[in-house]
């Protein structure tokens, strides 16, 4: 077990914030400039019929529910978050990362602002439920960040949750798999070091939001995602922080046999708790 000591951060400035958040913002904008013939773009969209055709063979999928049994005062961030789901799946879907190039979230979607269609969505802040312009949007980079899991492309750039919010009840991937996004400086960056071209799929229907990443070349990688070691430490002023760490296993299907690899380290997650630690328990029982 690794040692972690949670300190409380001191509350910044609205100034300071705001010159942080323009620093940061600006020296991604310069990073996109500097190595734009890096980077996927849309110009590389396959329409449906073209990506299915050139694309068949689906190396990671999955799908999470759009709507949680939340507060009624919370539906219409819900149905917000809905919206800015459905704006931003339409700047990814199709979207095709060859060999060699990174796949940058935020530079594919834009500035998820009011004046494209974006509305009020659920965001936390401090680790409770508020809302903002785009929010909701960390519920399709967690997609994309489970699936790129299940792939041999490479994550380059993540950023974990400082808050863990829910109980495990309803759980169904582990705690800390998933990728937190802030325009534009929290990204999430994916690299495609292998020799063939990945295409993402994502999209919404009236109860999930879906995601596949699909290849030309039948596939022989695959991977099982867990954790590994878990513990919940109590720290300064009655607060609960949880820790874990995210492995991999991985298969290689090569010559009709399955050959097991070394399991991969993935991720280590520390998160404030928004819960007691005795009410997970209890949910588990």
């Amino acid at each position: 077990m690794k040692c972690f000591r949670f300190i409380p951060q001191r509350p910044r400035s609205f100034l300071r914030v705001r010159l942080g958040m323009a620093f940061y913002s600006t020296l991604r904008h310069w990073l996109w400039w500097r190595w734009r013939k890096r980077f996927a773009s849309r110009h590389s969209i396959l329409p449906c019929k073209e990506a299915a055709d050139d694309f068949p063979h689906v190396a990671a999928s999955h799908r999470t529910p759009l709507r949680r049994n939340l507060s009624p005062e919370d539906t219409a961030l819900q149905e917000g978050k809905i919206v800015n789901l459905q704006l931003a799946t339409s700047r990814l879907n199709g979207v095709v990362v060859e060999p060699g190039k990174v796949f940058s979230f935020w530079r594919l979607i834009g500035n998820p602002t009011s004046g494209k269609g974006y509305q009020q969505g659920m965001v936390l802040l401090n680790g409770r439920p508020s809302s903002a312009v785009g929010g909701g949007l960390c519920a399709l980079s967690n997609l994309v960040y489970w699936l790129t899991l299940h792939t041999p492309l490479t994550v380059v750039e993540r950023y974990r949750h400082s808050y863990d919010v829910f109980p495990d009840s309803n759980r169904t991937q582990p705690f800390g798999s998933g990728a937190t996004c802030l325009y534009n400086y929290r990204d999430l960056m994916i690299h495609n070091s292998t020799s063939q071209p990945y295409l993402l799929s994502v999209w919404t229907d009236h109860h999930y939001l879906y995601g596949q990443w699909r290849t030309g070349q039948p596939i022989v990688h695959h991977y099982e995602v867990y954790q590994k070691e878990h513990w919940i430490t109590a720290e300064i002023g009655n607060a609960y922080v949880r820790h874990n760490t995210i492995w991999r296993h991985h298969y290689v299907d090569e010559d009709g046999k399955r050959h097991t690899l070394p399991d991969e380290f993935v991720a280590e997650n520390h998160a404030l708790m928004m819960y007691e630690p005795l009410l997970e328990e209890s949910n588990q029982t």
